[in-house]
């Protein structure tokens, strides 16, 4: 199957047709930066994702089947970009994946085998290709980990390849009805640009003007499949009623119907506990639908959703809030332009 993968993977034609700028669109998932980037006027050139059911989502979506692990791709077989993106995998890096792993006896961060070093990966396409910028995304404690340790090797990493880098922690609430904090890294190619200049991320005046609730999002009608049992319900309840006795904040979720959730995580599909719906007195609330949570990270309704809910609710949960990412890549592509006449006005003179 992997085999079968790559290769369908490597006879796709890239797109040819003229845009704004050229880019690729690296540990992919379904698609959610492809989307922003491409709303900016990009066009995406290369692709990369390995798990095949985010794969089979994003060749439902955009007739492009990523290419698989990503360590497996020769950096020099990558076509050229202007931009390189990549919400690079954040679980060697959460606080979630670094207490499972402690729990296990495993390593974390850069020491993480499997999943730790694949930044790298980055870096030697960076290094290959030198496109003029790159948008990273991780999760929000990614400078705190390892006591620093772990955002000082990035920020060597990326200054050593010669990129003038920019990071800070953004919220997506505001784009959508959730509270979710993410830090973003964006870097531009000293060794074509220089260092002397500024990048502002500021995306707030980029917010829709009416203010997303939860209830903007929810479907008038659902099936009583994501209602919680009785079972299920009862146990919530009484591990919430444990930890709060303990003084501990942990337990579900039933967010105001105007206001924002808590952050969708990837492990929604187990009991949904972060985010439950109301459903009135007597009856015991809902998960959010699939559906639902592709609308909590902002995606349009038109977007596919062609695998098993469990599945679906993974891939919304490592997913971007889009429109935040859209307005980022929007200051990303602005920023490039402006630094490419600048570089035309030297050479003129």
């Amino acid at each position: 199957m992997e085999s079968l993968v790559s290769t369908l993977a490597k006879t796709q034609n890239v797109e040819t047709r003229n845009g704004r700028f050229t880019f690729i669109d690296l540990f992919s998932g379904i698609g959610g930066m492809r989307i922003a980037f491409s709303r900016q006027g990009g066009v995406c050139v290369f692709s990369s994702e390995w798990d095949r059911y985010a794969q089979k989502t994003y060749f439902d979506n955009f007739d492009v089947l990523p290419q698989g692990d990503i360590t497996q791709i020769n950096a020099h077989d990558i076509p050229a970009h202007d931009i390189l993106v990549a919400g690079f995998p954040c679980q060697p890096f959460s606080i979630a994946g670094v207490s499972k792993k402690n729990s296990l006896g495993r390593e974390t961060g850069f020491q993480d085998k499997t999943q730790g070093t694949l930044f790298f990966d980055i870096c030697r396409i960076l290094e290959a290709k030198r496109p003029k910028a790159f948008l990273l995304e991780n999760v929000k404690n990614l400078k705190s980990h390892d006591k620093g340790n772990t955002w000082r090797v990035i920020q060597e990493s990326l200054n050593q390849l010669g990129y003038e880098i920019f990071s800070q922690v953004i919220d997506g609430q505001g784009f959508v009805p959730q509270h979710r904090e993410r830090i973003f890294i964006v870097g531009f190619d000293r060794q074509r640009y220089g260092n002397f200049y500024n990048f502002q991320f500021d995306v707030e005046n980029q917010k829709p003007e009416k203010v997303p609730v939860l209830r903007d999002i929810l479907d008038k009608a659902v099936d009583k499949k994501y209602t919680l049992s009785d079972k299920l319900w009862e146990y919530l309840r009484n591990y919430a009623q444990k930890h709060k006795e303990k003084g501990n904040g942990f337990g579900y979720g039933m967010p105001d119907f105007d206001g924002v959730t808590r952050t969708l995580s990837a492990r929604y599909y187990k009991d949904g506990s972060e985010i439950l719906i109301y459903q009135g007195e007597g009856k015991n609330p809902r998960r959010l639908t699939p559906r639902e949570c592709a609308r909590l990270q902002g995606y349009p309704d038109s977007f596919k959703i062609t695998v098993s809910d469990t599945r679906a609710y993974k891939q919304f949960g490592n997913s971007v809030v889009v429109p935040l990412v859209t307005a980022i890549a929007g200051r990303v592509v602005e920023k490039m332009e402006e630094l490419d006449a600048e570089e035309n006005q030297d050479h003129r003179w």
